[in-house]
């Protein structure tokens, strides 16, 4: 149960920070970067088509290998370091590495992630063991709306200052 938990929490805190920076990565790109809408388009479907392709290698490779951790972990800190880049973005090649790092780590780490939950939820209670960390991974996309959208209203916070904060929960995240 304690895998349970803390998978969780670390998916809440995940989401929380990834949630802070995808509803204004467009925004940031297009009007501070001056990317196009066709670069934002590239740089999306690059970065999803990578996680979607990489959550079958991980977790037969997480299978092969009976080991599901290293994965899990890799994949946090992995999705930390993209976030990372789009702090520091200049031009959108920075904004195309980060969220190739950090779609590599969402690919990575989602397969044998699930795979602990599975392995750690009693054989009656698997529902309720990925039920709970369904609604924490969605608790923290909802604070993390909502947390961005508080900063831009009431603190006038600008997009690296929001990219900088993201990493907070993201760090967090991969402590649990």
């Amino acid at each position: 149960m304690l895998n349970i938990i803390l998978l969780g929490i670390t998916s809440l805190l995940t989401d929380i920070s990834s949630e802070m920076i995808y509803p204004i990565l467009p925004i940031f790109l297009v009007v501070q970067l001056g990317a196009s809408p066709a670069i934002l388009g590239f740089i999306e479907g690059i970065a999803e088509s990578l996680a979607s392709l990489l959550k079958v290698f991980s977790g037969y490779f997480s299978d092969k290998i009976k080991s599901r951790k290293p994965f899990t972990i890799f994949g946090y800190v992995s999705s930390t370091v993209g976030k990372f880049f789009l702090f520091i973005a200049t031009n959108w090649l920075y904004v195309l590495a980060g969220r190739v790092i950090d779609r590599f780590g969402k690919g990575i780490r989602t397969a044998p992630r699930d795979a602990l939950i599975a392995d750690s939820a009693r054989e009656n209670k698997k529902g309720a063991a990925f039920g709970l960390h369904r609604a924490m991974d969605t608790v923290g996309a909802c604070i993390g709306i909502l947390l961005a959208y508080f900063l831009i209203t009431h603190f006038k916070s600008s997009f690296k200052k929001i990219f900088l904060l993201s990493l907070i929960p993201a760090f967090l995240g991969v402590v649990f």
